[in-house]
Order: C-alpha cells, then structure tokens, then sequence
C-alpha cells in the first residue's frame, strides 16, 4: 500500500522525502539527515527530468545518499574539527612559559608559588624571597620551573 503510493507519487515522492529528512535534521540536528534529504531531493529531480524506473531511481538515490554524506563529512569536518595538538586546551601552563611574575610566595627548599590572574601554581627553582621576579622556563606537569628573567 505504501509502495504503491510512493510509485504513484513519482518523482515527487523523493522530494517529499527530501523535505520530511531535512524536517528531521531540524529536530534532531547531526548534519546527518541534511545529506540524505539533500540526495532524496537530486534524485526527485531527476526522476521528473529522466522519467526513471522505481528501481533506477532508488540505485539513484543509494549512491547520491553515500556520496552526499561522505562529501558533508568532508566539508564539515575540515571546519569544525580543529587538530588536536594545535588547540590548547587544558594546556594552560604551556602559555605561560616564557612570561615573568611576581613571587607570592618565597622559593625555599626548591618550591613556591606565584599568582597567574586568579589562580595560584606551584613553582619549583632556586630559592629567591617573596616579590623576587622570575621567568617560568618549562612546566613539569602542574609545577612550573622557574628561573631568572
């Protein structure tokens, strides 16, 4: 019964289609969908263009959904994935090698602290009194090494 209406429809069946999966793009958003309704569209086109058969049409349209997805992953993900060792993120002290600051607390024994903005890090160097500036060389997990600036 189904079939027979999709049949029927001809070409316009595949636009309506076309239609309903991007409608379900816009509920469930993945760019996913956008691809297929996007093909399921070509392919009503070009039913009503080249009068093509239930069977050609729906070849048709497996091989626009493949090539649709694969070139929507292609397009989207050169854009919205940066590489993952070029971000920063949870890198903090990495920006921060290089910069001097204030002492907030005496180096003794090898360890003190200073103050980034709001937060507070451990720093390991030679021992130097509170406010002595120094330049944070390389960090060692969350402790920074510091040294004269």
């Amino acid at each position: 019964m189904i079939q027979d209406a999709f049949i029927s429809l001809g070409a316009w069946a595949w636009i309506i289609l076309g239609v309903v999966l991007i409608g379900v793009e816009l509920v469930a958003p993945g760019a996913f969908f956008l691809w297929l309704g996007l093909a399921a569209i070509v392919t009503g086109l070009l039913d009503a263009v080249l009068d093509l058969s239930w069977q050609a049409s729906g070849l048709l349209f497996a091989l626009l959904s493949v090539g649709a997805v694969v070139l929507g992953r292609f397009v989207t993900r050169s854009k919205t994935q940066p590489d993952a060792e070029a971000t920063p993120l949870n890198q903090r002290g990495q920006s921060l090698v290089g910069r001097v600051f204030t002492l907030e607390a005496p180096i003794k024994g090898g360890e003190g602290r200073i103050r980034v903005d709001d937060s507070s890090w451990r720093v390991t160097g030679a021992d130097r009194f509170a406010g002595a500036k120094v330049r944070v060389v390389r960090i060692e997990g969350s402790t920074l090494v510091v040294d004269d600036p």
